[in-house]
């Protein structure tokens, strides 16, 4: 499974990097057919967030977390230039805790719904 991680640089600002995790086939349940597994690292403490706008200065990270897309599109600018767009489905690993971050803005329809899931 493809993921976008939002690294701290070591000027103090913040880039993307691209990642991944392995998936596996697997049956989950008896009578259920196999389906794709991969673990997220976590530790707890899921939140569940909408809003109907999504705008922000330059911030950091509140934690490192993973931003798992619900529903809406955000697009992310991080401190180098770089900006990407993320919508349901797509997997991001907040990691800039430190330094400049990065800035989110909610891009069409809102609301904006995301799970918040802490590493």
């Amino acid at each position: 499974m493809r993921f976008t991680r939002i690294a701290r640089t070591a000027d103090g600002g913040s880039a993307f990097e691209d990642g991944e995790f392995p998936l596996e086939d697997r049956e989950v349940a008896d009578g259920v057919p196999a389906m794709a597994v991969g673990g997220m690292p976590s530790h707890g403490g899921v939140q569940y967030l909408r809003s109907a706008a999504f705008d922000s200065v330059p911030h950091p990270a509140p934690r490192e977390q993973w931003v798992v897309m619900l529903r809406g599109v955000i697009e992310v600018t991080v401190s180098d230039g770089g900006r990407r767009r993320f919508g349901p489905g797509d997997l991001v690993l907040a990691a800039d805790t430190t330094g400049t971050g990065h800035v989110t803005a909610g891009v069409g329809d809102p609301p904006f719904e995301a799970l918040f899931i802490p590493v």
